[in-house]
Formats: C-alpha cells, sequence, structure tokens
C-alpha cells in the first residue's frame, strides 16, 4: 500500500503557481529526498501532504484513507498523529526537560496511561542513543544531540511516515553523518517511510534513496549514482600498460604487467611454432638457438 500517492496535483498560494501536475507515490519503509533550489516549493510539498497547505487540483491520499483534497478537521487531526515531523530548528520546549518534552507529545495525543507513557519515552530514547540524557533540558545537549531529540519526538507514535525538512542543515558533516545513518536504520527497522528535503547531494550517493527534484513549479524523479561501489572489471594488458606510462599504476604492478607481457610474447610464440611443419632443418634450427 502505497504511503503517499500524489497524481496531477497543483498547489497554489495566494493564487501563485507554487507546484502543478506533481505525481508520485511513497511506498513502505521507502527512503526517498527531494532536493532543488530555495523557493522551488519543496517545503511547500511537505506541508501540503500534512495538511497545511491545500491541494488546489488533483488527486493527493496519505496512507490510502486520507483524501487530502477534501479532508475534514477531524480526520486531518487523525493524519497528523499518523506522521512524524523533523525540523531543521528543533522546535524543542526550552523549559522542560527532555523527558518532559517527550511526555508533553505522549500526552497531548491520547497517550493517558503514565507508565505506557515512560516506557515509550525509553524506547525512543534509546533508539536515538540518548537513553541516560531525558533529564536534561535542550540547552544543554548539542545541535546533533537536539536533533536526535526530535527524530525520537517525531516517532514516538509510531507513525507510518516521516518528514524531514533539512535535518542536517545546521549540522556538522560528522553530526549529519550520524542523523543520516539514524534516519536510514528507523527506516528500515520500523518499516517507516521517509521523505527527507536536503540541499546537501552528498547523502544522495552515500545513503542512495529515490529522488525527486523540483524546478520550475515541477517534481520530477532523478537518478543519483551511489557511492557503493561495484566490483572492478579486470584490466587488460594494454590498459594496464597505458596506466603505467601515464604513471597511474604502482611500481608494484608494472613487474606484475611485464610478467603478463611474458607470458603472451611466450605464448604467441608457441602458437607460431605450432604452425610451422616439423622437419630435420627447423629442429637443428631451434637446437642451435637453445
Amino acid at each position: 500500500m502505497p504511503i503517499i500517492k500524489y497524481k496531477n496535483v497543483d498547489i497554489d498560494i495566494d493564487s501563485k503557481v507554487i507546484l502543478e501536475n506533481v505525481s508520485f507515490t511513497l511506498e513502505t519503509g521507502e527512503f526517498a529526498y527531494i532536493i532543488g533550489s530555495v523557493g522551488s516549493g519543496k517545503s511547500t510539498l511537505l506541508k501540503s501532504i500534512y495538511g497545511e497547505v491545500e491541494i488546489t487540483d488533483g488527486k493527493a491520499y496519505v496512507m490510502d484513507e486520507y483524501d487530502l483534497s477534501r479532508i475534514s478537521n477531524r480526520k486531518l487531526q487523525k493524519l497528523r498523529r499518523n506522521i512524524g515531523i523533523v525540523f531543521q530548528d528543533f522546535q524543542l520546549l526550552t523549559d522542560r526537560s527532555i523527558h518532559d518534552n517527550l511526555d508533553f507529545v505522549l500526552r497531548c495525543t491520547g497517550w493517558k496511561a503514565r507508565r505506557q507513557r515512560e516506557e515509550r519515552i525509553q524506547e525512543v530514547l534509546d533508539l536515538v542513543g540518548l537513553s541516560q540524557k531525558g533529564y536534561k533540558h535542550p540547552h544543554e545537549l548539542s545541535g546533533g544531540e537536539q536533533q536526535r531529540v526530535v527524530i525520537a519526538r517525531a516517532i514516538l507514535n509510531r507513525p507510518a511516515l516521516l518528514l524531514a525538512d533539512e535535518p542536517t542543515g545546521n549540522l556538522d558533516s560528522e553530526t549529519g553523518n550520524y542523523i543520516m545513518k539514524l534516519l536510514h536504520n528507523i527506516c528500515k527497522e520500523e518499516k517507516m517511510a521517509v521523505l527527507m528535503i536536503t540541499h546537501n547531494e552528498q547523502w544522495l550517493k552515500d545513503y542512495p534513496g529515490t529522488v525527486y527534484r523540483c524546478k520550475d513549479s515541477e517534481m520530477n524523479k532523478v537518478i543519483f549514482e551511489s557511492n557503493v561501489q561495484a566490483p572492478a572489471p579486470q584490466a587488460t594488458v594494454q590498459e594496464i600498460v597505458q596506466g603505467i606510462v601515464q604513471g597511474l599504476v604502482h611500481e608494484t604492478v608494472q613487474s606484475t604487467v611485464q610478467n603478463i607481457a611474458q607470458q603472451a610474447a611466450q605464448e604467441d610464440v608457441k602458437e607460431n611454432e605450432a604452425d610451422v611443419p616439423v622437419t630435420e632443418h627447423n629442429i637443428k634450427e631451434r637446437e642451435n638457438i637453445n
């Protein structure tokens, strides 16, 4: 079952066309990226998925049962409880601990039993590697740790869909790598569909997924090659020799090439000899050579 299914969708804001004729699907457990320049409609598309921006035309379904073109307020609230959102700017409550930030979300989404809330809070903190940080306040955590709290908050209700708007945008590359690994692990282990906006095209190669580009009011699928290298094909003797000439092959390889060349030459000699008739004169010539 597709988690998201858009067909010929138009999105306008104040009579201005933001995106038009958008068609795409996102399946359960699929990781997908949206890329594009600033103002190309990436964030607007995400907002349309959780009902903050209306669909102008076309068909848009989330989790099959929610028709975004004519969704009621009651169903919209239910939909939002099934979507996790990771913001770039964290949006944590600074006046309370990490534990209480998470508990606040659970209480607001209908978790009545305190014991169940405590168990779920510990589960998500363990999942993001912050099991011992629940007592701290947001300002006591690094940027990467705060982003992990945001991810923990987003998955509290075990959503089928996780939307991430530039989750690594304010982080250094090492911390960004950690966050990307975490999101991909959640996608794989929790069978959660993830749709992520990013400007960092290196992530598309290091952490492959489906890629869509927003440009000129359209969104189209694009292909990016991953950094997972396929086994290198066996080079021919000629290619290796050319590499030596260009200074691209190590000296130890050069000796290997020479051996290969000698073996090839010997094989050629044997083949030529096989074509020459065996006569007494030829035998004497070979004996003299040897």
